[in-house]
């Protein structure tokens, strides 16, 4: 009597482990779906990386609203005896032609101001320095003109 116990508690347990590893799958296609959206690239793209990414017969909705372009995968998972779940995920990303000013944080700040990017790191915006090299140096022998390196 324990014996076909222990087997349907462990062809649940399969079947909840593959129920779980299927939404994870529609959580990262709807994040790429909405990066590729983001980027600016066609929705047929963004609707391509998307169902690269997620379970074999995901349905991807592609949509924006005001400045996000939102992205929704659903999938079937079967279940036994008919006890199937619709998974479903959905990601917003902001779209990059709505940031202004070059900012990492988005913000409309004064160039050469600091700011934070998205992870609160400090960052610094570019500024166009007499003497100034590739990488930020500046030249700090007497003379040094634009393109020298420091010692």
């Amino acid at each position: 009597m324990a014996l076909p116990a222990l087997v349907a508690f462990a062809m649940g347990l399969v079947w909840a482990l593959t129920a779980a590893a299927a939404q994870i799958q529609c959580v990262d296609a709807a994040r790429a779906g909405a990066r590729a959206a983001a980027r600016s690239e066609p929705v047929p793209v963004a609707v391509a990386a998307a169902r690269s990414v997620g379970p074999r017969g995901a349905r991807v909705a592609v949509s924006r609203r005001g400045d996000l372009w939102h992205v929704r995968v659903e999938a079937d998972a079967p279940g036994p005896g008919g006890l199937g779940l619709t998974l479903d995920a959905e990601a917003a990303a902001l779209a990059e032609d709505t940031v202004h000013g070059g900012d990492f944080a988005g913000a409309s700040r004064p160039r050469g101001e600091p700011g934070t990017d998205r992870h609160g790191a400090r960052a610094y915006l570019s500024r166009t320095v007499p003497g100034a090299v590739a990488g930020g140096a500046v030249g700090a022998a007497p003379g040094a003109g634009p393109g020298a390196v420091p010692r």
